[in-house]
């Protein structure tokens, strides 16, 4: 009988313990994605305006090539 019990109580004891470190680690991940979706939310449309502002060098440096171009066209004729 003392082993029945004994046993019941280890057992109890184990899945009371596993489930409050299963807590804690999840509680661990929540705050570490959040601290990551802060630390990236800027960054995400830093990113984007240097897309536009490439974009719109590279049209720019296009249209001096053009310009260039036609520049060197009329000097023939």
């Amino acid at each position: 009988m003392k082993k029945a019990v004994l046993s019941l109580a280890l057992v109890a004891f184990l899945g009371l313990s596993l489930n409050s470190c299963r807590e804690t680690k999840e509680e661990k991940i929540e705050v570490t994605v959040e601290k990551a979706e802060k630390e990236t939310e800027g960054a995400l449309e830093k990113a984007g305006k240097a897309v536009d502002n490439v974009v719109e060098e590279t049209k720019e440096a296009g249209e001096a090539v053009e310009d260039a171009v036609d520049e060197i066209d009329n000097d023939n004729n």
